[in-house]
């Protein structure tokens, strides 16, 4: 088996199965984060661990975004298509509890009532990383590798380029960041 640098470069390149090698080892580790993304949030049965590694693979092979580097470039960047999937899948959710792309619904008070927070939140969570983005790019890529990817702050620091303690400190700020853009 390669190392991951190897077959993200293998890939990358488009040598042929090397993106399957690249999850093949990764799988596991892929598997985790996806778990402890979906035991975050609610998703009642619409999304579970084998299918958000297996959408996130897809969505890698169709994008082609790859890039060469380290194993945690690759994993942050997994951090942020899982993302993608699981607010696609809230997103969905939400639309449908709301009828969208059914004609002639009747106005019932009770729909509101059956769409869940964790969906709601979810794309908030979403909008207010796309605002903090636009402000402070680095700290919205850090949420979304120890929110959304499970990263260790080690791994952070070094597919952000700064020190442990940096990202400890942008951390903090981050947090604060998010939680007022949160309450507006």
């Amino acid at each position: 088996m390669q190392d991951v640098s190897t077959l993200l470069t293998a890939t990358v390149d488009g040598v042929k199965d090397s993106a399957n090698q690249l999850f093949e080892l990764l799988y596991d580790e892929l598997r985790a984060m996806a778990r402890a993304q979906l035991q975050r949030d609610d998703h009642k049965g619409l999304l579970n661990t084998t299918t958000l590694v297996h959408e996130s693979y897809l969505r890698f092979l169709k994008i082609g975004a790859l890039t060469p580097g380290e194993r945690g470039h690759f994993l942050a960047y997994a951090a942020h298509v899982m993302r993608s999937v699981v607010v696609d899948v809230a997103r969905r959710h939400l639309a449908s509890k709301r009828g969208v792309g059914k004609s002639n619904v009747p106005l019932n008070t009770d729909i509101a009532a059956s769409v869940t927070a964790s969906d709601e939140q979810i794309v908030r969570l979403h909008e207010a990383l796309e605002e903090l983005s636009a402000l402070e790019p680095r700290l919205a890529k850090l949420i979304e590798m120890r929110y959304f990817g499970g990263l260790q702050e080690a791994e952070i620091a070094d597919v952000l380029g700064i020190s442990v303690r940096t990202m400890q400190r942008d951390w903090e700020k981050a947090r604060r960041l998010l939680s007022a853009a949160m309450k507006d």
